[in-house]
């Protein structure tokens, strides 16, 4: 009888073989094929995904001396030092070093409307909409209406480049991933809100692959000899398609800034209008 009994089992268990392949098994569906796309094509309107760190990482390698004057430079008159009770509360805001404040006595760029520069704008949180032409990329960023030109006509990067906002940008593609080299960024602008710095001897490789039609990945790698002792190398930030996206226009307008200032910086920072 127990052998029958197991026998029994045994083959009903063979008979539902075909079955749970069918259906994918319990908990186990197979991923639905992505939809055709061109990996090479990157058009589209494209926003961080939720979860990406805003900075290249959370750990940013030791500053050379250089660097650690310039980033003194940088720091406000308060932060979450190291160690304290603040800084261990958040732990996303690199604890072993200032963060840059909000208020308007602090010394963010931001606070009066000067351009973010790059990678900042990268990592502020506003869609990029990515058009792609035969000797070039253009990504035409919503936050202050601002475009970056990503030369692909097999130009090279200038080698002494007079230093801009945004740098100066050549990109070739390397299988499905376009390779994007930028020098010659002002080294006025931030890394991050973090007050992180670099000097005009940075050097940035960003790495763009279009994992599937929703779905892209960028990876950095900062080099600065002069403010690093070693090259920053990002996290993965992920980047996903919004089909039904445009473009809005948002500015960051001085007579706006100076109201939003006064009715939510300053009080943050302690300064009542009298």
């Amino acid at each position: 009888m127990r052998i029958r009994f197991s026998l029994g089992i045994f083959v009903l268990a063979l008979l539902a073989l075909p079955l749970a392949a069918q259906r994918g098994g319990r908990g186990n569906t197979p991923a639905a094929p992505s939809p055709p796309h061109d990996p090479h094509d990157l058009t589209g309107v494209w926003n961080l995904a939720g979860g990406t760190d805003l900075s290249l990482s959370r750990t940013p390698p030791p500053l050379t001396p250089e660097g650690q004057k310039k980033f003194d430079l940088n720091k406000p008159s308060y932060g979450r030092e190291l160690g304290s009770a603040d800084a261990a509360a958040h732990p996303e805001e690199h604890i072993s070093r200032r963060r840059g404040v909000p208020p308007a006595l602090g010394n963010d760029p931001i606070g009066d409307c000067n351009p973010l520069g790059w990678p900042r704008l990268f990592f502020f949180g506003r869609p990029v909409e990515i058009i792609q032409l035969p000797d070039r990329v253009v990504q035409f960023w919503e936050w202050t209406h601002v475009w970056r030109t990503i030369w692909t006509d097999g130009r090279q990067l200038p080698k002494d480049p007079d230093p801009t906002w945004y740098g100066y940008s050549v990109g070739h593609w390397e299988g499905d991933t376009l390779v994007v080299e930028t020098a010659g960024v002002d080294e006025r602008t931030w890394v991050d809100h973090f007050g992180d710095v670099h000097s005009e001897q940075m050097r940035l490789t960003e790495r763009w692959h279009r994992l599937d039609r929703d779905n892209m990945e960028v990876t950095m790698v900062l080099d600065d000899p002069r403010f690093y002792t070693k090259p920053w190398v990002s996290e993965k930030k992920m980047w996903r398609l919004q089909p039904k996206r445009e473009i809005r226009e948002e500015f960051c307008a001085p007579i706006d800034e100076q109201s939003f200032n006064q009715r939510t910086r300053n009080p943050a920072g302690g300064v009542i209008k009298k």
